[in-house]
């Protein structure tokens, strides 16, 4: 009866995530940015021509994962609508959700898995780019479903051995094999997300102290580098051929391009290590600016839940975390107390190794997009240390009743989340300016008017040019479905210099893209 209910739990989390990912989306954020539109009208032409491609070196080069799932969205709808590009990112989110569960129960406990998954659920961090087209948002879920399944293929597989290939899992003899493949073919497909992955194999280097003798250990690592290798080869390959792509815009935000590298570095920590708590990211279109990326409660317990790694690191007992006093069946993961340390070490590195792109940057720190990767570890040690704290608090006054704080706390997060996103953060004026929301007014307007009629869209505005014309223009061209100019002669629609504006007839129809 239990295990029901705690499943009914799992899938209410599951539905909480879904609302703030899911409700208002066609309204929600406001606007088009520029960049989301980019991918737009690469997804609309890879859709038209069938040229799929496993990188799109415009706009700076993006991997082209994301792009090819939203032409298939795209074309399944057949609306060229700022949701429809939004709601890949949305349904990606949701599953990290679920994924961050099996993560931290297989790492911890259920109930360590429930309290991330429901910290991710109200977090507006992890809420904002769920709701934007970016393909950043896969990062995180492609990572924590890849560690699931390689732990969880580590343990079935030390368990085979433990049994002498008897018990429950001989009737699958080859279950650990399809987990560890699954565990790849996840972590194959995180280098088609974001630039900040590619750090993200050393990770695995943690588990060398605690399973370098361990034979489940090679087996699984041999099958998941396995199917990593191979799902990763295309843009290997194309990387390969060309290495400028592999490097994007690095070089150019660099810290190392800085004349004081160093003063930048401690400065760059510092931000980056006080976004959680104090100040987080002031670009609108990442955040409530400056708004920290945390909840203040859940920062106090990420606080926490660090202070407890560091001392079961140190060897310290775990009796302070096992949850409300219960014993160690309570942690679900194989040798429980041994491996621990082995859960706490892996965030702990999780968390540096997201953190060194963000620090070596010299561009808009605090920066929440590209400290995307450190979500789960941050949620997980914040859960792992709400538990903790709650067994420490029951263990020093048995008599207080501590669960009407707990459903209250519960309650306030999903208040707290709501009353930032979809009041203070959606409804503000900045951030329809940070989305170019006037950029979407004058692409409905075109579309109001008859093919016949021929507009003209003055394009003051700057930017990285995409063949010709400024980056601006992508959000207005995805809109009116004026990006190929063959249908762009066909809807009598031009974009022209400001020079070239004042050639026109006065009576010309003029929309000007400032």
């Amino acid at each position: 009866m239990r295990e029901r209910k705690f499943t009914w739990l799992v899938w209410t989390v599951v539905l909480l995530a879904a609302f703030f990912r899911l409700y208002q989306l066609p309204q929600t954020p406001p606007g088009l940015y520029p960049d989301e539109a980019m991918n737009g009208n690469n997804a609309v032409e890879a859709w038209r021509t069938g040229e799929f491609k496993v990188y799109y070196p415009e706009n700076n080069g993006r991997e082209g994962l994301f792009i090819n799932i939203q032409a298939l969205f795209l074309a399944a709808i057949g609306q060229y609508e700022p949701w429809v590009l939004r709601l890949p990112a949305a349904i990606f989110g949701i599953l990290t959700v679920l994924g961050l569960y099996f993560l931290g129960r297989e790492l911890f406990s259920k109930r360590v898995g429930w309290l991330a998954a429901f910290f991710m659920a109200t977090s507006v961090w992890h809420i904002i780019f769920s709701r934007i087209g970016f393909r950043a948002v896969m990062a995180p879920l492609f990572l924590t479903w890849a560690l699931f399944f390689f732990l969880r293929a580590m343990r079935e597989s030390g368990e085979r051995e433990a049994e002498g290939g008897a018990g429950t899992n001989s009737a699958f003899p080859n279950r650990f094999s399809l987990l560890a493949a699954l565990g790849g073919v996840f972590f194959g497909l995180g280098f088609y997300t974001y630039i900040a992955f590619r750090v993200m194999p050393l990770l695995f280097a943690v588990f060398l102290p605690f399973y370098f003798r361990r034979a489940e250990f090679w087996r699984t690592a041999i099958i998941f580098l396995g199917a990593t290798i191979l799902v990763a080869l295309p843009i290997g390959v194309y990387y390969l051929q060309n290495p400028a792509d592999f490097l994007g815009r690095t070089s150019q935000i660099s810290i190392f391009s800085s004349e004081t590298p160093l003063r930048d570095l401690a400065l760059n920590i510092g931000k980056t290590l006080a976004m959680f708590s104090f100040a987080g990211d002031y670009n609108w279109r990442h955040n409530l600016a400056g708004r920290p990326q945390l909840f203040w409660p859940v920062g106090l317990l990420l606080i926490w839940g660090v202070l407890t790694g560091i001392k079961r690191l140190g060897g310290r007992a775990s009796a302070a975390f096992s949850a409300a006093g219960e014993n160690n069946s309570e942690y679900e993961n194989w040798e429980s107390a041994r491996n621990l340390k082995l859960s706490f070490a892996l965030l702990f590195v999780w968390l540096g190794l997201a953190f060194l792109p963000v620090v070596i940057s010299a561009e808009g720190l605090p920066h929440a997009l590209r400290a995307i990767l450190m979500i789960p570890p941050v949620l997980l040690l914040a859960a792992a240390g709400a538990v903790s704290a709650y067994s420490a608090i029951r263990r020093h006054w048995r008599r207080l009743p501590l669960r009407p704080f707990v459903y209250a706390f519960l309650i306030l997060l999903v208040l707290e989340a709501y009353q930032t996103y979809f009041i203070l953060w959606a409804k503000s004026p900045h951030t329809a300016g940070a989305f170019s929301a006037d950029y979407v007014m004058i692409g409905r307007q075109i579309n109001e008017l008859a093919p016949a009629t021929s507009k003209y869209v003055v394009v003051h505005a700057g930017g990285v040019a995409v063949r010709g014309l400024p980056m601006p223009t992508q959000t207005v061209m995805f809109l009116t479905d004026s990006f190929d100019p063959a249908r762009r002669e066909e809807q009598n629609i031009h974009y022209i210099a400001p020079v070239e504006a004042d050639r026109l007839p006065e009576n010309a129809i003029k929309f000007r893209l400032r």
